[in-house]
């Protein structure tokens, strides 16, 4: 009998019912309302899902994450994370992005430039806000990376700055506002335009020869790289992506960074960034801080991005509709299609999502442009 009992006891030692604190519950509903957002409400659930799971997987088995000891070996997740870490996995997903994405409209509209350049005006707000709130430069500069809404380059940048405690809530906050765009954005824009503004029809795009398509990503890596040499992880994979995509003679390579390793990239990343998100390590004040910066910065980069499309729609004499200024974040292609559905609200047969992946494509580059600004202010190689 004492056999049995200790055999039973054992076994209820070993579930994850009595290791759990109360700061792990939360985290773990938290997951199932993510997991709800991505099934049920289809916000970018090639993201929200992989995130979603591994912050409930370090819930219920926090060792999932344990760090390798001279007697044991690390948790799975834990090797995920540090090609995290390694700014492994941001620059591949770059490189998808770039095998992806149609560069044609930025090319047959380089003012776009100009837009996706305003967007990154909430980068510099939540920068100093991080200031202002206590956090060091390093980890301001990390932080406020989330305006972009870009995911990869907020994990890049707070790797090379060195701010991995920081990782985890600046990596789910960016990722989770780049999930929320179709929530955020819309009454940002709608605020910020009139309807006459809103119904505005631009002219259709030039045709990109190409020939232009070929010589644009090996330009631009020539031109950002000497002039920011820190950038070439992310900028240079965005653009060899796009040149597979461009150049037709590599297809096999265009198909393999756009969809199978492109998939398993975000399966790795997703996961170990949920996995980041143990209660010990996620619920504080200054995750809090990370979250409120990030949403403030997110809005302003969008309201940035539609004040400067109203100063274009002046300046061109009324051909600019502002609602593509709101593309200008980095959260391709979802920015744009925001951009699509809002003008289509008041005006049905109204098109404008090729002229949002203009300022769209360019937030992308903008943004990677602003992290390598930093890494340059920190004297990071």
């Amino acid at each position: 009998m004492d056999y049995i009992a200790n055999t039973l006891s054992n076994l209820v030692h070993q579930t994850a019912f009595l290791s759990l604190t109360w700061g792990n519950y939360l985290m773990i509903i938290v997951a199932f309302v993510f997991l709800y957002l991505a099934i049920a409400k289809d916000f970018e659930p090639l993201l929200l899902v992989p995130i979603a799971f591994g912050m409930l997987l370090v819930n219920i088995y926090p060792d999932i994450m344990a760090k390798p000891t001279a007697d044991s070996a690390g948790g799975l997740l834990y090797y995920f994370f540090t090609l995290d870490e390694w700014a492994i996995l941001p620059s591949l997903i770059f490189m998808g992005v770039g095998a992806m994405t149609d560069f044609g409209p930025l090319i047959a509209n380089p003012m776009s430039f100009l837009l996706g350049a305003a967007a990154q005006f909430g980068i510099f707000s939540a920068y100093f806000g991080a200031i202002a709130l206590g956090f060091n430069g390093k980890a301001a500069a990390a932080i406020s990376i989330i305006g972009g809404a870009d995911g990869p380059t907020s994990i890049f940048l707070c790797s090379k700055l060195g701010q991995t405690e920081l990782l985890g809530p600046i990596a789910v906050a960016a990722y989770s506002y780049m999930s929320l765009v179709p929530i955020i954005q819309p009454p940002i824009m709608r605020a910020l335009t009139t309807d006459k503004e809103r119904k505005i029809r631009m002219s259709q795009l030039r045709p990109v020869s190409k020939l232009e398509r070929i010589l644009f990503p090996i330009v631009v890596t020539v031109v950002v790289c000497m002039i920011l040499p820190t950038t070439a992880p992310l900028c240079g994979m965005l653009m060899l992506g796009n040149l597979f995509r461009e150049c037709g003679v590599v297809r096999q390579l265009t198909d393999t960074a756009s969809n199978a390793l492109m998939y398993i990239v975000v399966i790795l990343l997703g996961t170990s960034v949920g996995a980041t998100t143990s209660a010990e390590a996620f619920l504080n004040v200054t995750t809090l801080k990370i979250v409120a910066l990030g949403l403030i910065a997110f809005s302003f980069g969008t309201a940035a991005g539609c004040i400067f499309g109203k100063i274009m729609c002046v300046v061109t004499g009324g051909k600019v509709n502002p609602l593509i200024g709101s593309a200008g974040v980095s959260a391709v292609p979802m920015a744009a299609r925001v951009s699509q559905k809002v003008g289509a609200e008041y005006d049905p047969s109204n098109f404008l999502l090729m002229h949002a992946m203009g300022p769209n494509v360019a937030g992308v580059i903008g943004t990677a442009v602003v992290a390598g600004v930093f890494m340059a202010v920190f004297g990071i190689v």
